[in-house]
C-alpha cells in the first residue's frame, strides 16, 4: 500500500540537472514506483547520457535548463561539485517556489543558497554508492525554511534508492560523509586485502573473490537482522585461543582499529576543507 509520502509525491513533477550515474540510479528508483516518467525532466550537455536516459525510463530531457525545470516542483542537482556555481547562475532566473535538492559532495546548502541569491528551500544530501543497486543510504539536512511537506518529499525521492538519515546540523555531514559517504571504498579495500590474504595462502583467485564477498555480505546481513550489537556478534564467532582470535589479536596488536578511526576522521576533516574551498 502507497505511503502518504508516496502519494504526496505521486503529483510531483522532478527535473534533474545533470544526468550521470546517481542521477540515473535515483531515476530509476523513481520510475513507476514514485512517479510515472512523464513527471520526469532532465538536463544535461551530453546529447549521449540524454538519449540514453529517455530511451532507457521515456523520462524528457533537455540540453539546457528551460521552462520544464521553472514548472516542476523539485529540482535536484546531480552535477560535478566544481559545477555548481556556475549552474547556480544559469538555475537562479529560472526559480519560483520549488525545492532544490542537491546531492553534489562538499557544497553546503548555505554557500548554495547565497549563489542561488538567498534561496531558501534547499535540502543537502550525501547518497552513497550502494544507491546505484538501491541499496544506499543518504544523509540529509534541510535549511531552516524548508517546510514539513516539502521534507516529506525529498525524503520520499531518496528513498527510492536506499534508506535515509536526517541530520539537524549541516556541519553533520562532513562526519556522515567519511562514514557511509566514502564508507564503500572502505570496504572495497578491506575486501581486496582478504582476496589478497586468499592467494596468499595458496586459494585461486576465483575462490578468494567468493569467499570473501560472501562472507562481508552475509556478516552484513546478520548485523543488521540481530537483535545483539556489532560487538557481541565479534566476540561470539572470537572463541579465546582459536583462529579468529588470533586474527583479531594480531590486527590489535598492529593498531588497525585506531587506524581506522584516525582516517574516519581524516575523511571528515577532508569534507570540510572542500566545504570551505567550494564555498569560497
Amino acid at each position: 500500500m502507497p505511503t502518504s509520502q508516496t502519494k504526496q509525491t505521486n503529483s510531483v513533477s522532478i527535473s534533474f540537472i545533470g544526468g550521470g550515474n546517481m542521477a540515473a540510479a535515483l531515476i530509476g528508483g523513481l520510475c513507476g514506483k514514485v512517479c510515472q516518467p512523464t513527471q520526469i525532466h532532465v538536463v544535461d550537455v551530453n546529447p549521449a547520457s540524454l538519449h540514453q536516459l529517455a530511451e532507457r525510463f521515456g523520462i524528457r530531457t533537455s540540453n539546457a535548463i528551460d521552462a520544464d525545470v521553472a514548472n516542476s516542483d523539485v529540482i535536484l542537482l546531480a552535477v560535478k561539485p566544481q559545477q555548481m556555481r556556475e549552474v547556480a547562475a544559469q538555475l537562479q532566473p529560472w526559480l519560483k517556489n520549488q525545492l532544490i535538492i542537491s546531492i553534489a559532495a562538499g557544497i553546503r546548502a548555505v554557500d548554495l543558497s547565497r549563489w542561488l541569491n538567498n534561496y531558501p528551500a534547499i535540502v543537502r544530501t550525501m547518497p552513497n554508492m550502494p544507491a546505484l543497486i538501491n541499496k544506499g543510504i543518504t544523509g540529509m539536512y534541510a535549511m531552516p525554511q524548508v517546510g514539513q511537506q516539502q521534507r516529506a518529499i525529498a525524503d520520499t525521492i531518496m528513498q527510492a534508492v536506499g534508506s535515509t538519515v536526517w541530520l539537524e546540523q549541516e556541519a553533520l555531514i562532513d562526519p556522515l560523509t567519511a562514514v557511509s559517504g566514502s564508507g564503500p571504498a572502505y570496504v572495497f579495500y578491506f575486501i581486496e586485502a582478504m582476496q589478497a590474504a586468499a592467494r596468499e595462502l595458496g586459494l585461486t583467485q576465483e575462490q578468494g573473490r567468493q569467499l570473501a564477498l560472501t562472507t562481508f555480505v552475509g556478516a552484513s546481513q546478520l548485523a543488521a537482522e540481530s537483535e545483539e550489537d556489532i560487538t557481541t556478534l565479534r566476540e561470539r564467532v572470537t572463541s579465546k585461543g582459536g583462529t579468529t582470535y588470533a586474527a583479531i589479536t594480531s590486527m590489535e596488536q598492529s593498531g588497525v582499529a585506531a587506524a581506522i578511526v584516525t582516517a574516519l576522521k581524516a575523511a571528515s576533516e577532508r569534507g570540510r576543507e572542500l566545504g570551505d574551498e567550494f564555498g569560497s
